[in-house]
């Protein structure tokens, strides 16, 4: 790593600010047209790929294809069966239905404009990153990465996205949505006065029992394990970083920093599973000007569930919640109201924002930084409780962390 990339990655360089200025500073002063692979019918509509054709990828490319700006001309699946199922579900040509663990560069082969990618986390930033290469615009679904090198390379793919005047766009629904967006706005204005603690949970039941009894009933079958991917550690990040990175972007959002440290622990309470994701996590993350985190989640057992952040200030208070209300205590008070649709509704303004950066030429890219920086929180706070201690922030990125999937026996 050099010493400009790491330099990027000390926590003070984590704001929008500081991105545009090293990935997008040429960019935002060119005017440049969009270079659009048009379809034989000159539509003017953009020809989309789909990278990763499970229930998400499909549930997607319906969104893409309902906003009305879109072509579904290729997709691409680990899994036969899911690539076929895409295939006729979208109309999309046969000889444009790819599998295998090659499936994506074969389709980036092709003539296309964008590119969803909806794999599985462990593959987000290969994929993304060949997808730029092939001069492709990328919508990436969170978390970007599973692991330190990844979030490099992501953050690497959205510079160079930039500079190749490409859209790179990381699908968060909350900061897509009106009431979120003003919320934090009132913050970052003084309304709550200085912040001087917070708190995360993500709070739900199990959600990934049927792919850990899958996994768990073919002992070495990769296959399985792939199809099963959330109940596997590797491939989904574990459950902090690919479920909990909700909250915890959120309260990067707020804190508007990356963490100084974290201390915590967690652990799994059904039964062992090789390689399998812990269902509960709690920390306490140390924030730049003596602000701490308290974060929890489970995901296990039955009751409350909430995917929620709040953070004190010194005047008010801001409470945030996916599937509940949000709002802002202060003199300023601001009550966004209850959220009816988030995971929908902000999906749905993330795809038109993806249309309106490719068709006017914005290739700022201001949803990668801060979407590593949340990534690399969630990294902080899972090393700390897999230590079942304290780590800094500066000890992660120095130990440069890889993981490596098992993915012998899978068909290339």
């Amino acid at each position: 790593m050099n010493n400009e990339t790491g330099s990027f990655f000390q926590p003070s360089f984590f704001t929008r600010r500081r991105f545009l200025a090293t990935a997008g500073a040429s960019a935002l002063l060119a005017v440049a047209q969009p270079r659009l692979a048009r379809g034989e019918d000159n539509d003017g509509k953009i020809n989309l790929g789909l990278i990763g054709c499970g229930g998400r990828g499909t549930w997607i490319t319906d969104l893409f294809l309902q906003n009305g700006h879109y072509n579904v001309v290729a997709v691409a699946d680990y899994f036969p069966d899911r690539a076929e199922a895409a295939g006729e579900k979208f109309k999309v040509d046969k000889a444009r239905r790819f599998s295998g663990l090659s499936a994506y560069q074969r389709l980036l082969d092709g003539k296309l404009d964008a590119v969803a990618v909806e794999s599985t986390p462990y593959f987000h930033p290969i994929h993304a990153a060949a997808a730029i290469e092939a001069g492709k615009h990328v919508y990436c679904a969170k978390p970007v990465a599973v692991d330190v090198p990844g979030c490099q390379t992501v953050a690497e793919s959205g510079r160079k996205a930039s500079e190749k005047k490409l859209v790179f766009f990381v699908d968060f629904q909350t900061r897509a949505h009106p009431s979120y967006q003003e919320a934090v706005r009132v913050v970052h204005a003084g309304g709550i006065g200085k912040i001087v603690s917070a708190e995360g949970a993500y709070q739900t039941g199990d959600i990934w029992s049927g792919n850990d009894t899958a996994i768990r009933n073919s002992p070495g079958d990769n296959e399985v394990r792939l199809r099963g991917w959330g109940a596997d550690r590797t491939f989904s990040g574990d459950i902090i970083t690919e479920q909990n990175i909700h909250a915890l972007d959120v309260a990067s959002w707020i804190l508007d920093a990356a963490p100084l440290r974290a201390v915590g622990s967690g652990g799994r309470t059904r039964p062992a599973l090789p390689n399998g994701v812990w269902d509960n996590f709690s920390l306490i993350f140390e924030y730049p000007n003596d602000v701490r985190l308290t974060f929890s989640s489970k995901q296990a057992g039955k009751g409350w569930e909430d995917i929620a952040c709040r953070a004190y200030g010194q005047t008010g208070v801001i409470d945030t919640h996916y599937f509940g209300v949000v709002k802002v205590l202060c003199d300023d008070a601001y009550n966004g109201g209850t959220m009816t649709n988030l995971y929908t509704d902000g999906v749905v303004n993330n795809i038109s924002s993806f249309h309106k950066a490719i068709t006017t030429g914005d290739f700022s890219n201001p949803t990668v930084a801060p979407s590593v920086r949340s990534n690399l929180t969630t990294i902080l706070g899972r090393t700390a409780a897999y230590r079942h201690g304290e780590v800094t922030w500066d000890e992660m990125i120095k130990a440069n962390e890889k993981w490596e999937a098992d993915l012998k026996g899978l068909k290339a």
